[in-house]
């Protein structure tokens, strides 16, 4: 049945049916000539779809919809989505991608544009090509230079807490043992913790995913140490908001005459000490709340600068003869 144009109120609204699909909605005019325009554009481009597909004239906007209904990563969607509007994902091109970063973050870092524009938009064409919509797309990311991330030590942690209030000590002391980030652990809440289990549940802010920590002894004191009545919906570390940290934070720092550090380098302190204890990166990534192995290992693994870390997995004497000989001529020319 060809779609029929209705008023409600001034408002026209079409109705009808494509093969067998119900087709209804405002056309959000009262021109009547434009309301018939608009319902026939409707009708053609249900009719291509049932005909050609659910990829024919897919829009940009058809593409984040579907990406947002799959319930993936929504944080950096609503921009890309009003950039885009409804252009024809026909017409996009990685090279259109990557404009569309520097339009809308002009002065922000290549890291910035890949994280909050290019993996995003790729990752919402590709979701729709999956589902048999469009070809999927590859576009090349902004070439970012790392630089080697600051980690906190145990020392640096334990002078801090030595020179903070309790609540700011364990903040500090949670977040450099279970890896979260500082906007997690400012929300979290009494509630959250379980002290008889030994656990914490962090809501992950990057990825809208809980994630259950555990806690060790040294963060369950530091804890049971912070002056609270413990109501359920209380903020464990008594911060509303992570901006509220940064003041008390440093000033802690300059009490303990420690090199500055932020607080996410409590996370990378995290990665680090695991990784060097030799825990293998899936695990650190699980206990750390890390989706991606990769930027776990770019970005939070550091390097042992100890040269003498190769002496201890390979400084086991060889029993060869030839090794053994060689070894015990380089002891006599005084070679060690």
């Amino acid at each position: 049945m060809p779609l029929k144009l209705t008023k409600r109120g001034r408002i026209y609204h079409y109705r009808g049916t494509v093969n067998g699909r119900l087709l209804r909605g405002s056309t959000k005019t009262t021109d009547k000539k434009r309301a018939e325009r608009i319902a026939a554009e409707v009708e053609a481009k249900a009719w291509k779809r049932s005909l050609d597909g659910p990829g024919a004239d897919l829009t940009m906007a058809d593409v984040f919809l579907a990406y947002i209904e799959a319930e993936k990563a929504t944080r950096f969607i609503a921009p890309l989505a009003d950039y885009w509007k409804n252009t024809p994902v026909a017409s996009v091109t990685p090279e259109a991608i990557r404009q569309s970063a520097n339009r809308l973050y002009p002065t922000c870092k290549p890291a910035t544009k890949n994280r909050q524009v290019i993996i995003p938009t790729q990752a919402a064409i590709n979701h729709c090509a999956k589902l048999g919509w469009c070809s999927p797309i590859k576009v090349e990311r902004f070439k970012v230079i790392k630089k080697e991330a600051k980690h906190v030590t145990d020392e640096w942690v334990a002078s801090f807490e030595d020179n903070s209030p309790p609540h700011l000590g364990a903040l500090c002391r949670f977040m450099f043992e279970t890896g979260a980030r500082i906007g997690e652990a400012v929300a979290l809440e009494w509630r959250h913790i379980d002290f008889e289990k030994r656990t914490a549940l962090i809501n992950m802010t990057k990825v809208s995913e809980t994630r259950l920590a555990r806690l060790t002894p040294n963060v369950i004191a530091a804890l049971a140490n912070i002056p609270s009545n413990r109501k359920p919906d209380e903020p464990v570390f008594q911060y509303e908001a992570s901006d509220c940290v940064r003041k008390s934070w440093n000033n802690a720092i300059k009490r303990a005459g420690i090199e500055h550090m932020t607080p996410h380098a409590c996370r990378h302190g995290f990665a680090t000490k695991m990784l060097q204890a030799g825990k293998d990166v899936k695990t650190v990534a699980e206990f750390g709340g890390w989706k991606d192995i990769r930027v776990l290992l770019e970005t939070y693994a550091h390097a042992i600068k100890d040269p003498t870390v190769v002496d201890d997995v390979f400084g086991t004497k060889s029993t060869h003869s030839h090794t053994t000989q060689a070894l015990t001529n380089c002891n006599e020319r005084g070679i060690s």
